[in-house]
């Protein structure tokens, strides 16, 4: 019955936003989801409040037998998670849409608004899933939708290149997901989450873990398994990227840690500890580099979106091996931590894709060698924007500065300990450098884009983005300001959340990091109150002088202009040096010949792709063209031959239903 309503409500869904008005589209979608995320908010507070695990369904006779869905703490942390990060994003699909409907035809925009409405749900399915056949379904249906999405411009070559890439990387994550379920039913007899435990415990557990792993990995943007990410992104639009990039990825972060909680205190628990923190490591420090050397907005935040999975799976790495010493306080550190950045990390990257939608629709680029002195003519995204830049940078007291505080906690704790004492100090060194990494990347994001004067008429003639928008961009502002000055209340969420993978009860666990929470939040609003102090100081003193503006000192230019401030590789110039052997760069424009000793004006931009990408995409090539090559010797142009494949293949047919293989 769960797949006959759930077939039913796709139906409805979509006669609901195709027969809506074209300018009713946007609402009637937002109302949908809105239904959707309020009921999961509610039903989620109350499972975290410690109201039970309330059975949502339950159904018989699949291919893994009978299937239930239900939500414990942590399905109702993610359900939070996406419910928050839905609706702000459809909110802003509106605005950002808007100039887009007149080249678009209303069948077009429905099939967006109601793949956007199905992904929403799909995600909360995904969470909720007990079963492996619910879970699948559920996957597949948000992949399907979420590529719709990425298609919505799919007259530009690149976004139906990107979008393919992609479908191709989620379905050979798809196909490992199915074999790992597949397994686990043909051993315990039962596809489920709960089987887990049973398998891990009679069998060898790393085997059926990596499969898991690599599939959900897929999904997370996990290294080397990234490399749809910094495609897809750029290609959606705005909020789909904002939506794919905050929450989406999360669903592969959910499994990873479902499938790790499973382990429980066996000896493969520390394996997969080392497994999740060299992961964490080499995804984090490879996606920060690569950000840092981007010059194109949105895909500076694809990649610092592979970065903050990694600072993740180090968070679930430090978890699991403090688990396995026995020390709960670094495990119940680690799981907080990443718990926490998965949630920060779904306000602040939603923000900033929010801002860089506004950018590219009010100036029609995203390049960083076009923009600039943008806080002069959108003042409202630019403050905003600074807010995200500050929160992913870790800057107190926004909530950033949170979770990764709790990460270090743990690794510190586990070096002071004497646990796992290697593996904690790398940890802490990859997380300092990673740190680093993010506060160049974002200082030359911010600097290049908003401050220093326009490079391009049309970022000139820019103008504020509409109330809808910014009223979007408010929401995930709000989450980030409550976790920076709240953090006691959010992270006892977490806790409650971690309660399966870390048996404290949830009163200790509060009770262990309860001073150290009390410490930030009280720092958090000290550092306002002195901020707030020294501007009225400012205002009450300029009060009653004349305050006049000129010009930016030039360093003895008489006529500076834009030619000599920064542009994106510039600023990054040092960086290169390191991240050739990890990129392959390419030009677009023509730069000064040799020969011109009185130089015409020239355009010149440089673009960092992944190395990785480029291996996968060539390995990709290659293989379809030996396919075509062997299908191709099948076209003869003789009709018997074709006679004889079709009587081949109703032989084999007959053969698999005899063996009752079919």
């Amino acid at each position: 019955m769960l797949f006959f309503y759930t077939l039913l409500f796709l139906i409805l869904t979509a006669a609901a936003i195709f027969a809506a008005p074209l300018r009713c589209k946007a609402w009637t979608a937002l109302g949908l989801v809105s239904v959707g995320a309020l009921w999961g908010v509610i039903r989620a507070s109350l499972v975290l409040a410690g109201g039970g695990v309330p059975l949502l369904w339950s159904v018989g006779g699949t291919l893994f037998g009978g299937d239930t869905g239900s939500m414990d703490p942590l399905s109702a942390f993610f359900v939070i998670i996406i419910s928050v990060g839905s609706v702000a994003a459809t909110l802003y699909s509106r605005g950002y849409l808007a100039h887009t409907l007149p080249a678009k035809s209303p069948a077009h925009v429905s099939l967006h608004y109601a793949s956007l409405t199905v992904m929403c749900y799909a995600m909360l399915g995904v969470v909720c899933s007990d079963g492996g056949f619910s879970f699948l379904f559920f996957w597949e249906l948000m992949t399907v939708a979420s590529f719709l999405l990425v298609l919505y411009d799919a007259q530009r070559r690149e976004v139906a290149r990107a979008a393919l890439s992609y479908l191709i990387m989620m379905h050979i994550g798809f196909v490992l997901l199915v074999i790992g379920f597949v397994r686990l039913d043909a051993v315990c007899g039962s596809g489920s989450f709960a089987s887990l435990a049973d398998y891990f415990r009679s069998h060898p557990a790393m085997p059926l873990y990596v499969v898991f792993l690599a599939g959900f990995g897929m999904k997370a943007g996990m290294f080397p398994m990234h490399v749809w990410l910094p495609e897809a992104h750029p290609a959606a639009p705005s909020h789909v990227s904002a939506l794919m990039s905050g929450v989406m990825i999360k669903t592969g972060v959910y499994g990873i840690i479902r499938i790790t909680g499973a382990l429980g205190d066996l000896p493969a628990l520390h394996t997969a500890g080392v497994v999740l923190l060299v992961a964490g490591i080499v995804t984090g420090v490879w996606g920060v580099l690569l950000a840092a050397t981007q010059n194109d907005v949105k895909r500076l935040l694809a990649y610092s979106s592979i970065e903050n999975v990694g600072v993740i799976l180090i968070g679930a790495g430090i978890a699991a091996l403090g688990k396995a010493a026995g020390n709960p306080m670094v495990a119940l550190c680690g799981i907080a931590g990443a718990l926490m950045h998965t949630l920060n990390h779904s306000l602040f990257k939603a923000l900033l894709f929010f801002g860089a939608g506004n950018v590219l629709s009010q100036t029609h680029t995203t390049s960083l060698d076009r923009l600039g002195g943008l806080a002069r003519h959108m003042p409202l995204t630019a403050i905003l924007f600074l807010a995200g830049t500050a929160a992913i940078c870790a800057l107190p007291p926004l909530n950033g500065f949170v979770s990764e505080l709790l990460i270090y906690l743990g690794m510190l704790d586990g070096i002071a300990s004497g646990s796992n004492i290697l593996a904690s100090a790398a940890g802490l060194a990859a997380l300092a450098l990673i740190g680093g990494g993010v506060v160049l990347a974002f200082t030359k994001l911010y600097g290049t884009v908003f401050l220093g004067s326009p490079r391009t008429h049309e970022v000139a003639e820019a103008s504020e983005a509409d109330n809808t928008r910014i009223a979007a961009m408010a929401l995930p502002l709000a989450g980030i300001l409550f976790v920076g000055l709240f953090p006691g209340a959010a992270v006892g969420l977490a806790t409650r959340a971690a309660d399966f993978f870390v048996r404290t009860p949830s009163d200790a666990a509060e009770w262990l990091l309860t001073p150290t929470l009390t410490a930030v939040g009280r720092t958090a609003w000290l550092l306002l109150c002195v901020v707030g102090i020294l501007l009225w100081i400012r205002r009450r003193m300029l009060r009653t002088r004349r305050v006049t503006s000129g010009p930016t000192w030039g360093c003895g230019f008489t006529s500076p202009n834009v030619r000599m401030q920064y542009t994106g590789e510039s600023f990054s110039e040092g960086l290169q040096s390191i991240a050739r052997p990890l990129t392959q760069s390419s030009g677009d424009g023509s730069p000064v010949g040799k020969g011109e000793i009185f130089p015409d004006a020239h355009t010149f931009e440089i673009g960092y792709r992944d190395r990785i990408g480029r291996l996968f995409s060539a390995w990709w090539v290659e293989l379809l063209r030996v396919i075509n090559q062997r299908v191709m010797r099948l076209r003869t142009g003789k009709i018997n031959h074709y006679v004889l494949f079709a009587l081949a293949f109703l032989a084999l047919v007959f053969l698999l239903s005899i063996l009752n293989i079919i």
